[in-house]
């Protein structure tokens, strides 16, 4: 399925003078913009485990969904895989959103009405796979994810860690290079965040799928390789730890 193509030895992220500025008042005479993001530079590459940190307020989920492709920046430039996501058509930005990019919030956002199995199933269905076919596949992914036993489970019969692994499982359903999760330990607690984490270092490290995430913990940051934090909509620190 068509998704992102990486180009060897670039940067599979590039922004250039990102800024984002949300209007307050659109039926005023003179409208007045708050502005979130304040000229963002950053290159991410192929395999890194990035962590995002600030307050809240300091502009960290905004600068995520840009990079997800679920809003736009007011001015700058991001390429994406070598192409400036702002001249791909709405098709070209649903394929990138469908099969490259993988989500995963800190709600979970899983269809209460349906079990383990058909949650992580769902977008191949969508996707135009026979029934059995995603089936087959969900169920080797929540193998995978520690959820062998609980695919006939609904969300409210599993742990808010299970529910967590399940929309992991979902978000690797379609084996997107890129896993953008938004404070996916935000409801959880301590040792389950551990496990969560510990599950994406292992996505990381061993399937070199290239992981962003939004967290304002540093024992959560500190899986990552690299953390770059933010304050008032500007970047203030991009540190490099190397391999952990």
């Amino acid at each position: 399925m068509p998704g992102i193509d990486n180009i060897p030895n670039q940067p599979l992220i590039r922004v250039e003078d990102l800024c984002k500025a949300y209007r307050l008042d659109r039926h005023a005479n003179q409208p007045v913009f708050h502005q979130v993001l304040f000229d963002i530079n950053l290159e991410i590459y192929s395999g890194e485990f990035i962590a995002i940190m600030g307050q809240s307020g300091s502009g960290k989920s905004t600068l995520m969904n840009i990079l997800g492709c679920l809003d736009t920046p007011t001015s700058g430039n991001y390429w994406l895989a070598g192409r400036n996501v702002a001249y791909l058509s709405n098709d070209e930005l649903a394929r990138v959103r469908n099969h490259g990019i993988g989500f995963v919030f800190q709600g979970f956002n899983l269809l209460k009405r349906m079990t383990a199995l058909d949650n992580v199933a769902i977008p191949l269905l969508y996707a135009g796979m026979s029934r059995n076919e995603s089936r087959e596949h969900a169920l080797t992914l929540l193998q995978q994810t520690g959820l062998g036993q609980f695919t006939l489970h609904y969300p409210n019969q599993l742990s808010g860690g299970q529910q967590q692994r399940v929309a992991i499982s979902r978000a690797l359903v379609n084996q997107p290079q890129l896993i953008l999760a938004d404070e996916p330990t935000g409801n959880l607690d301590t040792q389950t965040s551990h496990e969560i984490m510990t599950l994406f270092k292992q996505l990381n490290g061993g399937q070199g799928i290239t992981i962003i995430l939004v967290t304002h913990e540093d024992d959560i940051a500190s899986y990552a390789n690299r953390t770059i934090r933010l304050k008032d909509g500007r970047i203030i620190q991009d540190k490099n730890k190397g391999p952990l």
